[in-house]
């Protein structure tokens, strides 16, 4: 038997988690550090939020390391495969978590074609390269944990601009994560987590109309919070999960569709 606790199941893992400065990121690097995991942590505009995510993780007694990447820019990809590998000689978990925020902030009043080529780029072709590059390094080793981030009505549809945008960029994630599942096994596991009404920032700001339209649809008759889908991820990285892959996992309250 092992005689790592459970509470500290991924003892010795070494965790990279993307766009983990704030909210659903910063929740899965914690609970990765709970477990016992090295974790890197990755932002593109928030330092001073992702320094204090780095020192939250060192509370927990394991290593931590801060890198920045534009996951805009297609050599900031590669720049970042490679810093974060070489962070503590290799990984064995990779949380590709980072998107880009077309909802609040500068980037909600681009239109329509804007968001839709910076989703692609930051969502979806960040993933692939970042998931193909770090994929083999892990599969030449021998094993590791690929987590990708989906959407849990990117498959259902939703109306307005929103729902096309995120329904394109994380159905093609989704798919993606299936694919790269085969390739990649049986040494390397690749599933996709897929957040439903998950109270980030925007959530956080939304008009009642948003706010009784996410507690309705869910069977379980709450917001998520960050921690929800941390947990999830955290199961999902570890060895109970060592039969799950290829699976988009919903954390969405057991979302309904009125």
């Amino acid at each position: 038997m092992s005689s790592i606790s459970p509470q500290h199941e991924l003892q010795g893992r070494r965790a990279v988690v993307t766009g983990s400065s704030t909210g659903i990121g910063r929740a899965i690097a914690l609970e990765l550090a709970d477990a016992g995991a090295d974790v890197v942590v990755h932002y593109c505009r928030a330092k001073r939020e992702a320094d204090q995510t780095a020192e939250l993780v060192r509370g927990h007694e394991v290593r931590t390391a801060v890198v920045h990447a534009d996951l805009s820019i297609e050599d900031d990809c590669f720049k970042l495969a490679e810093l974060a590998w070489n962070a503590f000689d290799g990984c064995d978990i990779w949380v590709k978590n980072a998107g880009e925020d077309t909802l609040t902030g500068d980037a909600s009043q681009l239109p329509f074609e804007r968001k839709l080529e910076l989703l692609w780029l930051v969502d979806v072709r960040a993933t692939v390269i970042l998931s193909r590059s770090i994929g083999r390094r892990m599969h030449r080793l021998g094993g590791g944990v690929l987590l990708n981030m989906g959407w849990d009505q990117a498959d259902a549809g939703m109306e307005g601009d929103s729902g096309q945008l995120f329904g394109a960029a994380k159905a093609a994630v989704m798919a993606f994560s299936k694919s790269l599942a085969v390739d990649l096994a049986p040494d390397v596991r690749v599933n996709c987590l897929a957040p439903g009404w998950i109270r980030t920032r925007w959530g956080e700001h939304a008009s009642d109309r948003w706010q009784q339209r996410a507690v309705r649809e869910a069977l379980l008759g709450r917001w998520g919070a960050p921690e929800d889908v941390a947990r999830v991820a955290r199961f999902l990285c570890s060895d109970a999960a060592g039969f799950i892959t290829g699976q988009v996992v919903r954390v969405n309250g057991g979302a309904i569709r009125a």
